[in-house]
């Protein structure tokens, strides 16, 4: 378990069995910090489904915000997974090949997000909406996508992490 000396005040209250009680500390906490970037994405898909709904009209600076926000968020969430929580949750179990499908599904998800902001800045600066089906077709796969992807690590990974409040 933290040593509670070690994490002070803000330190996780977590039993000795959380497999990722060994990485927290007062500014680093996994479950809390999944939890957050599973909501902000979550908050994301929904900014990407009014989109997809609004369709054939375009609100210009929505789809320029949610480019704005789509690479970097699923980079630094699925980064911080893969060096903290992954890690940590794989050590206190045998390996699993949840946390390898959970990976492959990171990669899928940032190149199908470059795509994807590629078209909303285009979009987004006045580019013509050439096949408004399409881009609901792309923007409903990515974020159900995402939404499944959140779901299984709701149901798989938070558990295991006592100290998680999911929403």
């Amino acid at each position: 378990m933290l040593d509670k000396k070690a994490g002070g005040e803000a330190g996780c209250p977590v039993s000795d069995d959380c497999p990722v009680s060994s990485v927290c500390a007062p500014t680093r906490r996994p479950c809390a910090d999944m939890t957050r970037a599973h909501q902000e994405t979550l908050d994301l898909c929904r900014s990407l489904e009014a989109i997809a709904d609004g369709l054939p009209r375009l609100d210009r600076l929505q789809c320029l915000r949610a480019a704005n926000r789509l690479v970097p968020l699923l980079k630094a969430s699925h980064a911080y997974e893969e060096e903290v929580v992954f890690p940590a949750f794989e050590a206190a179990r045998p390996p699993a090949a949840a946390v390898g499908r959970l990976k492959t599904e990171h990669l899928e998800d940032e190149c199908a997000a470059e795509e994807l902001t590629e078209v909303l800045f285009r979009l987004g600066h006045g580019g013509r909406l050439e096949n408004p089906e399409a881009l609901g077709f792309m923007l409903r796969a990515f974020f159900n996508a995402l939404r499944r992807h959140i779901a299984f690590e709701r149901h798989h990974i938070l558990p295991a992490l006592p100290a998680a409040a999911p929403a």
